[in-house]
Formats: C-alpha cells, sequence, structure tokens
C-alpha cells in the first residue's frame, strides 16, 4: 500500500487544499488496480466540506480591522501586490508636513555633533598593541612537503657554476633570461647597461625611488622664416636644412612662399615643419612642392593639424619624383586614422621603392606588419645596390 499527497494551491481564494489517496495494488494471474481516495483532513476536519465555499463572500463579512490582520499574513514575495502591500509595517501616523531636505541633513549633522563618543575600554598608548595581535596561521604541512620535494637537476656543471656564482652574477643571469620578477628595475637596468649593480641592493633590497632629472629647456627656435624662404627662392648650394619646428604663428602666406621656392629647388634635403600649426591647405600646397622636387630626402610634418585624408594627399605625392626616403606625419589633429585610410596608406606605400623610413602611428596589425616588411625590402635593396656600385668602381 502506497499512500500519496496531493498539494493544490488555489491563489484567488489563498488556501491549501490537501488530499490524501490511497493506492492498493494487487498481483495475480490477472492484475488488478484499485484505488482508493480518503477525505483530507486538517487538524481531524474534513476539507471537502469546503469546497463548495464562496470566498468572496466570506471576505464581505469580515471588517477592515480583520482585512488588515488578514492582509499581513499574505506572502511578501506575492508579485501580485503592490510593493506598499508587501511590507508588514503600517505607520498609522499623519505627515507633519513635506519634506525639506536641507533641513533633514542638517539634523542628522547635529544629532551626529552632538552625540558623545563611546568610551574606550582601553585608553590608547602610542607604542603599545591593544588586544591581541594576529599571527598568520603556518601554511599546511602537504604545502611544505612540495615545496620540499621540487628540485631541478641542471647537472654537475650548471650545478657547479650555479654554486660558485656571486649574487651580482645570478643577477645578470636572471636579466638576460628575462626574469623580471626576482629583480627591481635598478637591477635590471644596470644588467643590461653593463654598469655593475648598486650597492647594497641585493635579494632583499629596496629600490628607492630615483630623482628626477631635470633637464634644461631647448631654446626657441630663432630661425627667421623671412630669410629661409629667401634662401630658399636663391636656391643657395649651402642651404640644405630648413628647421622651423615649434615656429609659432607662421601665416599662410609664408608657407606659400615657401612651398613655391621648393618646386624650384634643387639643393634642399630636409625639410622640418614639426609643429607650426600646418593646416591640409599647406598640406596641399607642400604635397604639389613635393611633386615638382627631386632633391628633398627627409620630411617632418609631426604635431600639427592635418586631417588622414590629408596624410593620405601627402604619401600619394612620394610616388611622383620618389625623392623622399625619410616621412613623419604623427600626432595630428586625429589621433586615430582608421582601417580604411591604413589601408590605402599601406598601398601607396608599398608601391615606393625609395622610402626608407616612416613615422606614422598605425593602429591595425595588419598595416604595420606590411608597411615593415616594404621598408625592409628597401633597405635591403638600397644596402645592395651601394654595395654594388662599391665594388665596380
Amino acid at each position: 500500500m502506497a499512500e500519496t499527497v496531493e498539494e493544490t494551491y488555489e491563489t484567488e481564494v489563498r488556501r491549501k487544499v490537501i488530499r490524501t489517496s490511497l493506492k492498493i495494488e494487487e498481483t495475480s494471474s490477472t492484475t488488478k488496480t484499485t484505488t482508493m481516495t480518503t477525505p483530507a483532513k486538517l487538524y481531524g476536519k474534513d476539507l471537502s466540506e469546503y469546497d463548495e465555499i464562496d470566498v468572496d463572500e466570506l471576505l464581505n463579512k469580515l471588517s477592515a480591522e480583520e482585512i488588515n490582520i488578514l492582509a499581513k499574513e499574505v506572502d511578501p514575495d506575492d508579485t501580485f501586490l503592490p510593493p506598499s502591500q508587501r511590507c508588514s509595517y503600517d505607520c498609522e501616523k499623519e505627515a507633519t508636513g513635506p519634506l525639506n531636505r536641507k533641513q533633514l541633513i542638517e539634523h542628522i549633522n547635529k544629532q551626529a555633533i552632538e552625540t558623545p563618543d563611546k568610551p574606550e575600554l582601553k585608553p590608547y598608548v602610542p607604542g603599545t598593541v591593544r588586544g591581541k595581535k594576529w599571527i598568520p596561521p603556518p601554511p599546511p604541512v602537504k604545502e611544505q612537503e612540495a615545496d620540499e620535494q621540487i628540485a631541478v637537476d641542471l647537472g654537475d656543471e650548471y650545478e657547479q657554476a650555479l654554486s660558485l656564482a656571486t649574487q651580482e652574477e645570478i643577477i645578470d643571469l636572471a636579466a638576460i633570461l628575462g626574469f623580471h620578477s626576482m629583480m627591481n628595475q635598478d637591477q635590471y637596468h644596470a644588467s643590461l647597461l653593463n654598469k655593475g649593480q648598486p650597492v647594497g641592493l641585493g635579494w632583499d633590497g629596496i629600490t628607492k625611488a630615483s630623482k628626477q632629472k631635470i633637464y634644461p629647456m631647448d631654446p626657441p627656435n630663432m630661425t627667421d622664416p623671412d630669410e629661409t624662404i629667401k634662401k630658399v627662392q636663391d636656391d643657395d648650394p649651402k642651404f640644405i636644412d630648413l628647421n622651423w619646428n615649434n615656429i609659432k604663428n607662421i601665416s599662410d602666406e609664408k608657407f606659400d612662399s615657401l612651398f613655391e621656392a621648393l618646386e624650384n629647388n634643387t639643393h634642399l634635403e630636409t625639410m622640418s615643419l614639426a609643429n607650426v600649426g600646418l593646416t591640409d591647405r599647406g598640406a596641399e600646397k607642400l604635397a604639389q612642392a613635393l611633386e615638382k622636387n627631386n632633391t628633398v630626402r627627409v620630411v617632418n610634418v609631426e604635431t600639427n593639424l592635418i586631417s588622414p585624408s590629408g596624410i593620405v594627399r601627402l604619401i600619394k605625392s612620394l610616388l611622383k619624383t620618389k625623392a623622399v626616403e625619410e616621412f613623419r606625419a604623427s600626432n595630428q589633429r586625429s589621433q586615430v586614422l582608421g582601417n580604411k585610410i591604413e589601408m590605402e596608406i599601406t598601398q601607396l606605400i608599398e608601391k615606393n621603392p625609395t622610402l626608407l623610413r616612416l613615422g606614422l602611428h598605425l593602429e591595425y596589425n595588419d598595416a604595420r606588419h606590411r608597411i615593415a616588411s616594404h621598408l625592409q625590402r628597401n633597405i635591403d635593396t638600397k644596402r645592395r645596390l651601394s654595395r654594388l656600385g662599391a665594388t665596380s668602381s
């Protein structure tokens, strides 16, 4: 005989009905199953007589106080009730007035200041420990045994070499192998520069903050733009390096005069225009001049206001005469060029057989790898041609 209990819940009535059913199974030549159901009881009373009772009628007979008492017994996790009715706490006091947040905060601060601190059970004395000092527990025995069992067989030759090595030699060996966690920065840089280990900085040494090195300010660029423009216009054979770096407030007219004179110049080799406020308008004029010039080898336009499209225009102009070997244009108005611009720059550089160095921040690995590989091929080609020229002469 197996006794089973079936439970059903009715949300509207909010009461629990328990039914107990008895199942008797008999096995013979022909299997028969007989089910006998007994009425469920609660505290000795039969619950079947409450099945036909109308709950709404019972609730209508309850008073307001009885309904409040019944509401407090409701499960607070019932999602059919609003949040305000899930809490059993019911404040019966009336509101004293509208909420004044500033006055409430001032009252809380005043209460905090006026409330005296709790006296300490044991007064504080400098240099003494109050209470029981915490001592970390020893490591488990299994970990200790595991540490003791770890042994590396390096061979007699290496064991003898390491046993006779000094602490400075072991630190140098750790720096060569790249074990940065075994040493501090001073030890690591001293090993790389072969300066000898600092005194007092062993395995247990503490790295102290080194004093900041104060370098003198760079002197202002005293180059006269008008004078240099005149030299470029006159194609002075001794004037091969133009440096306008960090010169402020250069007008567009001076840029135009310089780039127009650059088109016919045959001696200028280096042009430095870093941090001069060069915009796309000036970049377009410079690109037109580079397409006609055959002597400029180095162009530096870093830290200006050139857009990504302006940089593409400058790199594209290098394909005309193929004379520029070094081009630098990093740190512009837009720090990120974007995938489309970087791929376009990569395709232009792969067509340039003379460019050897490029100063430009690229975000994507594909562009960086392709450009680096192409520049290395250009360098190898130039080295091979120079060797052939030397042997032939």
